[in-house]
């Protein structure tokens, strides 16, 4: 389960590493696990999965209190009679990823975009978390 934001010298602990391990390891086993960048701006922060392949109404995306997850699920090919299969190199696995935050994200305003292979998700923090800064006068 990946944990977001890292901590606040931005290294994860070793537990976190080992939690990470176990947690993902079924998306591993699978054999497919998307590759997944997460950034912060001031605003908010974006998840990015390179997914290719895949069409936008193919991913489910759900949120449980504090658990986001992503997944897909491989659609079976219809096949034809009248086709042999000489040789198969494509293939569309499933997976599923979770990622769990604290109440710092406005869960209403969450968009996701699927778009040349990369599935990205922004999650606007609440506006009492924004930092704000402000330059005080010394007197």
């Amino acid at each position: 389960m990946n944990r977001f934001p890292i901590n606040y010298d931005g290294f994860r602990t070793f537990g976190e590493i080992v939690n990470d391990i176990f947690n993902d390891a079924p998306a591993q086993v699978n054999g497919f696990y998307p590759k997944t960048n997460i950034t912060e701006t001031k605003d908010n922060f974006e998840i990015e999965m390179l997914v290719p392949g895949r069409k936008k109404e193919d991913f489910k995306i759900s949120l449980d209190k504090n658990l986001l997850t992503i997944s897909f699920e491989t659609k079976k090919e219809e096949k034809k009679e009248d086709k042999k299969m000489v040789s198969k190199e494509f293939s569309y696995q499933s997976f599923s990823r979770s990622f769990t935050f604290d109440d710092k994200i406005n869960s209403e305003e969450i968009v996701a975009k699927y778009e040349d292979g990369v599935l990205t998700l922004t999650l606007p923090k609440k506006e009492e978390v924004k930092e704000m800064r402000k330059e005080i006068a010394v007197q």
